[in-house]
């Protein structure tokens, strides 16, 4: 009975990671994206949130697929791009993340909602747009953005979407303040300045080309430190452009 539970605790554990960035990511961007807003956004932003802040409301996207009510949202977590366009005939019929993230900041601009619409709408834009920017979730069609790539990480087995989503960000013991405050000292005006300009074309290009950093793999499917160190890097380029996206998305709704 002892081996069945830990067994079944240890399946539960693998499944929860396929969320995108796991929690600490969510809450890490989030953050961030908390302290590249003006104050006068911030504000705005925070009174339709309360109590919850722009990092905790980051992970409530994927708290809710246990709730049956939001079944429909399955689907806008990811989407599938070839070779960084963007093709509706092959994204899921339910929605996807970049349909998604265009048509809730178009209704968020129009505004004419509750205070819970509006507060629902907004958590789930903050998620999209974090996830969007984690590169397993503009995935190739052929794999379900890495979570059939099956190998071990620090010998227990898992899948790449985990590594990426939550393995290499939490191998570093650290807090998503802790991270933050690192990487946002590297949020400098000529980085933000280029990360506005992109297009959400730009986005789906960017997570192409990071395809071929993410998959590589030793054909024995074994990684640990070695691959956390080369790609960490980009992980958290990854981060800090969907901080600052998220922040210029923000300050257009309620700046």
């Amino acid at each position: 009975m002892k081996k069945l539970l830990t067994t079944s605790v240890f399946v539960f554990l693998l499944a929860t990671q396929t969320f995108a960035w796991g929690q600490l990511g969510h809450y890490l961007i989030g953050y961030m994206t908390e302290m590249q807003l003006k104050r006068s956004v911030r504000k705005k932003v925070e009174k339709v949130l309360y109590p919850m802040s722009v990092g905790r409301s980051g992970t409530w996207m994927d708290e809710i697929k246990s709730d049956h009510a939001f079944d429909y949202a399955y689907s806008w977590h990811y989407m599938t791009s070839i070779n960084g366009e963007y093709d509706e005939s092959i994204q899921e019929k339910g929605g996807n993340v970049y349909a998604e993230i265009n048509r809730i900041k178009k209704e968020l601009k129009a505004g004419n909602l509750t205070s819970q619409k509006e507060a629902e709408m907004l958590k789930m834009l903050i998620h999209l747009v974090e996830d969007i920017h984690q590169p397993l979730h503009v995935g190739t069609g052929e794999d379900k953005g890495g979570n059939d790539v099956k190998l071990e990480y620090f010998g227990k087995p898992t899948n790449l979407h985990a590594v990426w989503d939550s393995g290499i960000l939490e191998g570093k013991a650290m807090s998503y303040t802790e991270i933050g405050d690192e990487l946002s000292r590297r949020v400098k005006k000529d980085l933000i300045k280029k990360y506005r300009a992109g297009t959400m074309q730009d986005w789906l290009a960017e997570a192409v080309a990071a395809r071929s950093s993410v998959y590589d793999l030793p054909e024995s499917m074994k990684i640990s430190y070695a691959y956390g160190y080369a790609y960490t890097p980009l992980l958290e380029e990854r981060l800090i452009a969907a901080s600052v996206r998220l922040t210029l998305i923000l300050e257009e709704i309620y700046g």
